[in-house]
């Protein structure tokens, strides 16, 4: 776990993953730690170069030298994300670190590609049952004798804590294990930081973002669990009506702890969200990082496949296509080949071009694809042989590349999205068919008309 001195505090942090990757800074929440997206390392880090901090004040990072504000935190976190890359990162907040992340995407939008938020905090106001339980003890904690007295009764008033604590925090059916359980409310009662977990109920409650979410151009998935207790899903509604790039997602079983308490079911909207390889498949079979960027995503907006798709959509479709450039002339795709892949051309051009017969019947032009035009859907949905061999056309091709089998796990695991795209795909064949019989219908009128001329 490395140390870094960022304005001349010391912050710990749990780094995994390549680091070629693109940054993902994991920000935890209140009275929490950097365990506290411990379950999301083993998916992201197959991509992503992960930083998961502790906070300043919490776990064994070193408390801000003057009093914590949510602000303090982005501009420090914004300077940590500076020290390590030029590039855009992608953030991943748990709770006050989804308010931190939101905050950073408005004050900082320059620096984030996308997010992923877990039951972030957007109003500020807790439920009640954290206002009236826990709240009273954590306000006690700002002074230094009441926090020691705090921690001094803990071990004897465990039962007591457990009970206000659990419901608040876990759904009723939660499948988090006993040893995460522990681990979590040890961090949530770690002594010597009362201070600080005073300070950032104060500093949540004084950073209410509704009425500034329709500022955010960034995209990203938010999650929440259907018996949140801590965060209420009162909140899940501005975000609904506020936030236009937001794929709002609301998780069965699951309380203000989706990533420990129903883990597979939040790796697979992460993993399909930021287009990761889940554990179960290799690396080098996933799509490449390059081609998730938001450049790809705003160029599906005016392409065939992204017609009236979200920002949120287009960025997950992205995220699913491999690119390939393809120099002037070279073949893309051969003739009679099975075909599992769809093209739509990014840059450039393709051509159409049928097979020789024989010496007497030499290969035929049949068609050009252009820039933001597909090809290949019916052999992607019947799952036959290509008809044509595609070749790039004279400046060459930027081709995107989605395979049957990524869009087949699209449509289980995005049913919206998945149908958005099928749909686009079936029209964008509707139009070339209706093409192809207009064109044959213009041949037979023609030949029909040398016949006739003939025999008069």
């Amino acid at each position: 776990m490395p140390t870094l001195t960022i304005d001349g505090t010391r912050i710990y942090a749990r780094e995994e993953g390549p680091r070629t990757g693109q940054i993902c800074l994991l920000i935890h929440g209140w009275s929490s730690s950097w365990y506290a997206m411990s379950p999301l390392l083993p998916i992201l880090s197959r991509r992503f170069h992960c930083l998961a901090v502790d906070l300043p004040g919490y776990g064994n990072s070193e408390r801000l030298p003057t009093r914590t504000t949510i602000m303090r935190y982005v501009d420090l976190l914004a300077k940590l994300v500076q020290e390590f890359t030029d590039s855009p990162v992608t953030l991943v907040g748990h709770s006050m670190g989804g308010m931190i992340s939101i905050t950073m995407a408005l004050r900082y939008p320059q620096l984030i590609d996308r997010m992923v938020l877990l039951a972030p905090t957007i109003s500020g106001q807790l439920s009640a049952w954290i206002t009236y339980a826990i709240a009273p003890i954590t306000m006690l904690e700002r002074h230094t004798i009441a926090d020691r007295l705090v921690s001094a009764l803990e071990p004897s008033l465990l039962r007591i804590t457990d009970r206000l604590m659990r419901p608040a925090s876990f759904a009723e059916r939660s499948a988090i294990s006993e040893a995460d359980y522990l681990r979590l409310r040890a961090d949530a009662r770690r002594p010597g930081q009362g201070r600080v977990r005073a300070e950032c109920y104060t500093a949540m409650r004084d950073n209410d973002l509704r009425g500034r979410l329709r500022n955010l151009e960034t995209p990203a998935l938010v999650i929440w669990g259907a018996e949140d207790n801590t965060v209420p899903l009162r909140d899940a509604g501005v975000v609904a009506d506020e936030w236009v790039g937001a794929d709002l997602r609301i998780v069965p079983k699951a309380g203000h702890w989706p990533q420990f308490e129903t883990p597979e079911f939040t790796w697979r909207m992460l993993a399909s969200y930021l287009a990761l390889p889940l554990i179960t498949t290799r690396l080098e079979d996933s799509t490449t990082s390059a081609v998730i960027t938001s450049e790809v995503a705003a160029f599906l907006a005016n392409s065939d496949l992204g017609t009236g798709l979200s920002l949120a959509q287009r960025t997950r479709l992205a995220g699913l296509m491999r690119r390939r450039v393809h120099q002037a002339g070279v073949m893309v795709a051969e003739a009679d080949e099975a075909c599992t892949d769809l093209y739509l051309i990014q840059d450039g051009s393709v051509e159409v071009w049928t097979s020789a017969v024989d010496e007497h019947s030499p290969p035929r032009q049949l068609a050009t694809v252009l820039r933001g035009q597909l090809t290949g859907e019916m052999a992607l949905i019947d799952g036959g042989r290509r008809s044509a061999a595609l070749r790039a056309g004279s400046d060459g091709a930027v081709v995107l590349v989605l395979q049957r089998e990524q869009l087949r796990a699209l449509v289980e695991d995005d049913p919206a999205l998945g149908n958005a795209v099928v749909w686009n795909l079936a029209s964008s064949l509707a139009l070339r068919l209706r093409l192809a019989n207009f064109q044959m219908q213009m041949l037979a009128t023609q030949l029909q008309g040398g016949v006739v001329g003939e025999t008069v």
